[in-house]
């Protein structure tokens, strides 16, 4: 019997090794990041101008000639004012964007040797780089939209368990959006009502498109712009031909895993980054991506300027 030999198909990961070999210090890190927010081309990053001079003895800083102000890469970026070197940051992003179901802020400190607070303030603001990376998308083909809740399954004390198990009592409402081959959305609402739901159908779905829900009654209504088909879960019809909602049923699945199986509870104020998380890896940090232009994608979501502690979490710390 002969045997076949496979074809060796490179792979598009990059190990942790290699990773490590890239970025070994502080130095590596910076001049990485100088390339990928300036390309050479350094402007300051408080007024835009491109008129810069050399500022002091440290590598890595400048000065602005029409502000007269120093900067540096970490300047109005979710770096500024950081502490933590930036080659370990950019290993919380190798996590971040690899690990499939998330990672935990205990995980990150203990892979980066830092402390949990400070791991939880990087992840928050590494979703919050995620969430910068949206674009204004128009979903078009077939799309399918479906709703979630999330939380509810907790310990809780008598006086407040009012949400155990199946149904939508203090849980959090989250719609989204799936294009079939394509990307993805999901928004935290308040309610998932029909003006609700339809409003964002209508606003990042194009009219005539293949428009595919379950039996919720907020959908009712969509045929007049849409091609709208349905399947009834509640009679155990999960395809009906081209009618599905499986694609965003497995998102949803995913979502779910990650939140009992890694972040263990999140705290509503909070929901939006993770799911722009979830997003992010579903869009720009899809496996088949090369791990380096996934980390390509989110460091072009790091310039929109400094998120502090304190504007994100006022007077409560949170923890997750």
């Amino acid at each position: 019997m002969r045997l076949t030999t496979k074809i060796y198909r490179p792979n598009t990961a990059t190990s942790i090794y290699e990773f490590l070999k890239m970025f070994p210090d502080e130095k590596s890190a910076r001049l990485y990041l100088e390339q990928s927010r300036w390309n050479g081309n350094i402007e300051c990053p408080r007024c835009k101008s491109t008129k810069i001079g050399k500022w002091g003895k440290n590598e890595g800083w400048h000065r602005c000639n029409n502000c007269r102000k120093p900067f540096n890469v970490k300047t109005n970026s979710i770096f500024e004012s950081s502490k933590i070197p930036l080659y370990k940051w950019l290993f919380a992003f190798y996590f971040m964007v690899t690990e499939r179901k998330g990672i935990s802020s205990r995980q990150i400190a203990g892979k980066l040797g830092i402390k949990q607070k400070s791991a939880w303030l990087m992840c928050q603001k590494v979703r919050e780089a995620m969430g910068n990376c949206k674009k204004n998308y128009i979903f078009k083909g077939i799309v399918e939209c479906d709703e979630t809740y999330i939380g509810g399954k907790r310990n809780r004390h008598s006086d407040k368990n009012v949400a155990k198990g199946r149904g939508s009592v203090g849980k959090i409402p989250v719609f989204g959006i799936v294009e079939r081959q394509g990307r993805t959305m999901s928004m935290v609402v308040p309610d998932t009502t029909k003006g609700t739901l339809q409003g964002i159908i209508r606003q990042n779905v194009q009219q005539g498109t293949v428009v595919n829900t379950d039996e919720w009654k907020s959908y009712i209504g969509l045929n007049g712009d849409y091609t709208h088909l349905t399947v009834n879960h509640s009679a155990r019809q999960y395809k009906n031909g081209v009618a599905s909602t499986n694609t965003i049923e497995s998102k949803w699945a995913l979502a779910k895993r990650a939140y009992h199986g890694t972040f263990h509870y999140i705290s509503p104020k909070h929901l939006q980054r993770y799911f722009d998380e979830i997003d992010f890896r579903y869009n720009e940090g899809n496996c088949k991506i090369p791990t380096m232009c996934r980390i390509d994608s989110l460091i072009g979501g790091c310039w929109n300027g400094r998120l502090t502690y304190r504007k994100l979490v006022g007077n409560v710390a949170e923890g997750g």
